[in-house]
């Protein structure tokens, strides 16, 4: 499994739809992000698959990481990673089918009880927000920054933010040992896939400074 670290992209169907999806995440992946999530709560299975396994394709082309959001049927049927929130099923139960090596994400909004349970269960990386005001998930209970510095010292797993992550706020977030950067509207927003591979290389020069 490759190192945790850098531009997270989280799709978003509204962002993506009229075919934007597969162009527009290559453009974020040539711009350097690490690890992509296919976010659809969506019913259409037949879809769902084959949007997947084509974003699964592109990530193994630019040496990324997919990982779907609650679908652990998808997961496993690509052997790729998975996301799970609160309500979207058990973390140890989904380690257990995934294996060792595959990459689990647990959410944790604010909590370093509910981050506890998703590291002994056996999750990758930890993920903490909303930091700042979110245009995906605006009634996203708000977490405040020192959550971040306490979940450092006490685990060693990589952290992810997400949340309103913008290119202005950023750096803030990677000054409280902040690992993954999940970034939605701030990168698919844009108005053309060079924009996206443009704002993508944005967030992954905040990793190398």
């Amino acid at each position: 499994m490759s190192t945790l670290r850098g531009l997270y992209a989280i799709t978003d169907n509204a962002l993506l739809a009229e075919g934007r999806l597969l162009p527009y995440v290559e453009a974020a992946l040539q711009g350097g992000a690490r690890l992509v999530q296919y976010r659809d709560k969506s019913q259409d299975v037949r879809r769902r698959q084959d949007e997947a396994a084509a974003l699964a394709e592109l990530c193994r082309q630019h040496d990324a990481q997919l990982i779907i959001n609650d679908d652990l049927p998808l997961a496993r049927q690509l052997g790729v990673g998975l996301h799970l929130g609160q309500e979207d099923g058990s973390l140890a139960a989904a380690r257990a089918d995934l294996g060792a090596d595959a990459i689990l994400g647990g959410t944790c909004h604010a909590s370093l009880e509910l981050a506890e349970v998703a590291a002994a269960a056996g999750a990758s990386y930890l993920a903490f927000g909303r930091f700042f005001a979110s245009s995906t998930k605006p009634d996203a209970p708000p977490a405040p920054l020192d959550v971040l510095d306490q979940a450092r010292s006490r685990f060693s797993l990589p952290l992810c933010a997400i949340g309103g992550v913008t290119l202005d706020n950023a750096p803030r977030l990677l000054t409280h040992g902040v690992d993954l950067l999940a970034v939605v509207h701030t990168l698919f927003s844009a108005a053309s896939a060079g924009e996206v591979e443009r704002r993508a290389r944005a967030f992954s020069r905040l990793f190398a400074a």
